[in-house]
């Protein structure tokens, strides 16, 4: 019996409702379940041939603990490897040369030096920073937020440099970036499963933190949606991410990428909606038993450049020809990025459209 494990922390309805559903199929050789594991052993590979990973980022254990599940030839959703060595500001320069529109934003050193560092660590850096330049590049408003970060903690929006400073002063030793504010008059989150299934959904960050996604927008423009489809679809299949969800906010028409490292996104019923969970636990049941079912025997070869695929190229997907060889074998599956497939279908449901191909 092939076992689906799912690793979660406090999040209640997503786990459950996805392990009800998989076993709900009643298929032949496969069973899901919740992990459960103590002190792991080097000798003894884990118990799952593949597991949906909803915690590790927040737990140093299990991201260990799933590394080394996946040298013994467990699938990860996403990948531990990759996962561990993304940030955020890494992501806004992969957009950039992938042409997906990002708005203008820079790194800062450090306000406080990190644990055990001094100013003689920091040698390197330019002093005094160059503040005119970065502001003139940047310009108000803006949003200074970390590199590594998520649910908006430790997010400022600024709209001077006096306010500037004052957030910053703020940021301990975290490292930040600052980013210019997209004025948008539209919003989008996208839920993208398996690098092929896309679900647009309206949303608002302004909004208190239950009303945020729109049950009552004004749909949006076919070719607006097409390009946020693809762009999606673009970044994920770069990053390598199989479970993400990539933010939209639009200006002038123009959607500009605003956060697209959440390989462990939102799907909690309470905050989602009913249509939204229902459908992010059905493509992630499908995504899991698809990963199950095609494992391959061997242990791949772990080079940081195998979870970027492609990230400096126009084709965000650029894998070794026995590995498109094997992508191209698979159920339902082509060359990733070549493959042009069916036309986006556009489905209406109260929680936004849905494309799916």
């Amino acid at each position: 019996m092939k076992k689906i494990g799912v690793l979660f922390g406090m999040e209640n309805t997503f786990p459950g409702a996805l392990v009800e559903k998989i076993n709900g199929k009643n298929l032949e050789g496969i069973s899901a379940e919740f992990v459960e594991v103590g002190a792991i052993r080097l000798d003894r590979p884990p118990a799952w041939s593949v597991i949906v990973d909803r915690i590790s980022h927040d737990i140093p254990f299990y991201r260990a603990f799933l590394k080394h599940a996946v040298l013994h030839g467990t699938t990860v959703i996403n990948n531990p490897f990759w996962w561990s060595a993304d940030d955020k500001f890494f992501n806004y320069s992969l957009a950039a040369k992938l042409g997906v529109a990002a708005p203008p934003t820079v790194i800062l050193p450090h306000k406080h030096y990190p644990a055990g560092t001094t100013d003689r660590s920091m040698r390197n850096l330019q002093f005094p920073l160059d503040w005119d330049g970065v502001f003139s590049y940047i310009g108000f408003p803006a949003f200074l937020k970390p590199v590594n970060g998520g649910g908006w903690r430790d997010v400022y929006h600024v709209h001077s440099s006096d306010e500037f400073f004052r957030a910053y002063d703020q940021s301990r030793d975290l490292c930040m970036m600052l980013q210019k504010a997209v004025n948008f008059n539209e919003y989008f989150r996208c839920y993208v499963v398996g690098q092929e299934k896309v679900r647009i959904m309206y949303y608002d960050p302004r909004r208190p933190h239950a009303e945020r996604y729109v049950r009552d927008a004004q749909p949006a423009s076919r070719k607006l949606l097409d390009r946020v489809e693809q762009d999606a679809l673009k970044l994920c299949r770069a990053l390598g991410y199989d479970l993400n969800t990539v933010e939209f906010a639009v200006e002038n028409g123009v959607p500009y990428a605003i956060d697209f490292m959440n390989p462990a996104p939102d799907a909690d019923l309470h905050s989602v909606g009913k249509e939204n969970f229902e459908w992010i636990v059905d493509a992630v049941a499908d995504l899991a038993i698809k990963k199950i079912r095609t494992a391959r025997p061997q242990v791949p070869e772990f080079h940081w450049s195998a979870y970027l695929s492609g990230g400096a190229q126009s084709s965000p997907q650029a894998e070794p020809k026995a590995a498109q060889e094997h992508a191209g074998k698979r159920a339902g599956s082509g060359k990733p990025s070549a493959k042009k497939g069916k036309p986006a279908k556009v489905i209406a449901s109260a929680g936004g459209p849905v494309i799916q191909r």
